[in-house]
């Protein structure tokens, strides 16, 4: 992170894994019925079961090995005496949030090959763990997140809040549809915010009026050279925010009414209690129409006995 693509490959990977689990939940939805349905915490998919859990554990490992190894200058983020130097304590920083990531895809995969009987919580839990760990790095950063991108960092961590909310929540209930499209649609914005920061932020064209993009402790921040214009600035990237707010709301009810239309159609579902008492009314209607039949075929009979 730091630079435009170390924003917008990561956010990326948040959008697609969002997206992901936004289109699979919607479809479960309306595919099982509404006390069938659970919540699973990934998706596997026809020919790779664990696609989503290696994209993970891939991504994870490239993010790693570009902070810490191919980014910096010497290949290694350490200093001459083997301490971490100031210009590389982000570095660290962003490879821990991408290092709990890897964990968690990574156990996941362990703990549905073991087949464990609380796999479905303790994956939750990972993930949870994974999203408290990003809220804490980008909470408290060591970079001085004063200006437009601090603002940025301030809105990414609500929707951080959200995340980790939503992913505890999934552990009581496993069964709520609200819970798994809300955490999905976090997911996804995650991945948007991130996209839209990285140009935003480092394409000069796109920087707001009265501020300029500049070298600082190795890597290039936005600064404005006015209060006036940081103010109007931060003004912007709220407005920038609550915009994507609208239009992830659209959006997913877009989805979800078009999903519905596609796989809700496709689906009966029948009451157990109502099968249940059509087959008693069943069988009692065969036992009146045997036993008439019994009275019927009687009365001959009777008339013979008594001639």
């Amino acid at each position: 992170m730091g630079t435009l693509v170390g924003h917008v490959a990561p956010g990326f990977g948040f959008l697609l894994i969002g997206l992901w689990h936004l289109f699979n939940h919607i479809k479960l939805h309306y595919q099982q019925h509404p006390n069938s349905y659970i919540s699973p915490p990934w998706f596997p998919t026809s020919k790779i079961k664990y696609l989503e859990l290696y994209l993970i554990v891939i991504g994870s490992s490239i993010s790693i090995a570009m902070e810490l190894f191919i980014g910096p200058e010497k290949h290694q983020p350490f200093d001459v005496d083997g301490t971490i130097p100031t210009n590389h304590l982000h570095n660290f920083e962003h490879s821990s949030i991408s290092m709990a990531l890897l964990i968690y895809a990574a156990f996941s995969i362990v703990l549905d090959r073991a087949n464990a009987k609380a796999k479905h919580s303790l994956t939750q839990l990972l993930a949870a763990v994974a999203f408290g760990q990003q809220l804490m790095m980008f909470r408290l950063h060591s970079a001085d997140h004063v200006g437009i991108e601090g603002q940025y960092h301030l809105l990414l961590q609500i929707v951080i809040v959200v995340t980790l909310t939503t992913t505890l929540m999934g552990i009581g209930f496993p069964k709520s549809f609200t819970v798994s499209l809300v955490r999905s649609a976090s997911i996804t914005f995650q991945g948007l915010w991130m996209i839209i920061m990285g140009y935003m932020l480092w394409i000069p064209v796109l920087i707001p009026k009265g501020c300029v993009l500049k070298w600082e402790n190795g890597h290039q921040v936005v600064s404005c050279a006015a209060m006036e214009a940081l103010h109007r600035a931060k003004a912007l990237v709220n407005i920038e925010f609550s915009w994507v707010v609208v239009g992830m709301m659209i959006f997913i009810v877009s989805v979800y009414l078009f999903l519905g239309r596609v796989y809700g159609e496709k689906v009966e579902y029948w009451s157990l209690g109502k099968e249940e008492e059509g087959e008693e009314e069943e069988d009692l209607e065969s036992q009146k129409k045997s036993n008439l039949e019994f009275v019927h075929m009687g009365k001959p009979y009777a008339m013979d006995i008594e001639r």
